[in-house]
């Protein structure tokens, strides 16, 4: 009997390489299963990683934006801020600046006056101070930010603008507004941290005053301060903004919205991965499948080998490698795909692209350890098979 001879790693490497190259439809599929698994993983992290990335920038931008806004009375009537909040709260020494808008009630628009006027879309109409978008810091996506405030312009929250269907301006591009056509003259950005901007019209407070009766009454008061003294300012708002009735409104600050989106995007990242694991788990399944099955096709193939010397453990590393490069290569095609799909997401979403360097490694080592565990029946299956049966396979 022939004495069993030591596989040397470059002869195993090439005996599984070769035994793929044999299948390769088989192989490529099975590879793609595993692809497709790895690219959702490393996908949901990356999109995941970018889009916390522009809302940590957005908080970091907005972390010192606080707000008074009004409140109720102990009986539960609506509480308006007094008339002197604004000045007052101008006064408080680290407070940068601030602005104040001014709810315009009973007043509805639309795009047309033959529209109803019950169809309102949820649209508020505000009273706004020329500066509000440089308090808030939200960019004008079109036009400007009513260049006439004695003129009967208005300019678009971003909802608004998509529920009234305008999309672009011009000198014609009216609304229907309180009864009186006004010119839209500007669409504001998204923004996040003042999401009441996002649903409203603003007009100007003198428009407001001659048009409505406003007579300068504020309802939300937006102020910036000095960064290490948000608390500080923040917990003197309200006997400042209203000295006779501190309970009587309401100090928040938005940037506890971008805090409750990151913890959000975080609660749906760990349901988006034990998805995507359990898809991997299957593809495993599968290739565990296909192995055993190549070790049935190769019967005679393996009975030869341990004639010819092949140590039992010689049989099981061939197979147990060819699993674990089988699942290799699809670990990589799926990197790189869900490092594509998170550049081509972060793109169209207009966010950082982000990808945390634990993404790729993990998911090749996810990938690896498949191979490892899906091989693990089939080798040892292949492993104990007697030389003399396997030679009879017809």
């Amino acid at each position: 009997m022939k004495a069993a001879t030591r596989l040397r790693a470059g002869d195993a490497v090439a005996v599984s390489t070769a035994g793929l190259r044999a299948r390769r439809l088989r192989a490529a599929l099975s590879a793609l299963g595993v692809a497709i698994a790895i690219a959702a993983l490393v996908a949901v992290l990356g999109v995941a990683e970018s889009s916390k990335a522009e809302l940590l920038d957005q908080l970091g931008r907005q972390g010192n934006l606080l707000t008074v806004a009004t409140g109720k009375t102990f009986g539960g009537d609506p509480a308006p801020l007094p008339a002197t909040a604004p000045a007052m709260i101008r006064r408080i020494p680290p407070v940068r600046s601030v602005t104040a808008v001014g709810n315009v009630e009973g007043v509805t628009v639309r795009r047309s006056a033959a529209v109803p006027s019950q169809q309102t879309g949820g649209i508020t109409v505000l009273a706004a101070q020329p500066s509000l978008v440089d308090v808030l810091a939200v960019p004008l996506a079109r036009g400007a930010f009513l260049p006439h405030p004695a003129f009967p312009e208005v300019v678009l929250g971003d909802a608004t603008a998509r529920i009234l269907g305008i999309g672009a301006i011009d000198a014609q591009t009216q609304v229907y507004l309180g009864g009186t056509y006004f010119t839209v003259v500007g669409i504001l950005a998204p923004t996040p941290v003042a999401p009441e901007i996002d649903t409203a019209a603003l007009i100007s407070y003198d428009v407001a005053d001659e048009l409505f009766q406003l007579q300068g009454r504020s309802s939300r008061v937006y102020l910036r301060v000095d960064p290490d003294q948000v608390a500080d300012v923040a917990a003197v708002l309200a006997f400042t903004a209203a000295p006779q009735d501190p309970r009587s409104v309401e100090v928040g600050r938005p940037s506890d919205l971008l805090l409750a989106r990151i913890a959000a995007k975080g609660a749906f990242v760990g349901l988006f991965l034990g998805l995507g694991s359990i898809a991997l788990l299957v593809a495993g399944v599968g290739i565990a499948n296909i192995m055993v099955i190549s070790v049935l096709e190769r019967r005679a193939e393996i009975g030869l080998r341990r004639a010819l010397g092949a140590r039992r453990r010689d049989v099981a590393v061939q197979f147990l490698l060819e699993s674990a490069l089988l699942t290799t290569a699809g670990g990589v095609l799926g990197v790189a795909l869900g490092c594509l799909a998170t550049a081509v997401a972060a793109h169209l979403a207009g966010n950082p692209v982000a990808i945390p360097v634990v993404a790729p490694i993990a998911g090749l080592a996810a990938a690896l350890a498949v191979g490892a565990l899906a091989g693990c029946y089939p080798a040892l299956r292949a492993a104990r098979l007697p030389p003399a049966d396997a030679l009879r396979t017809p």
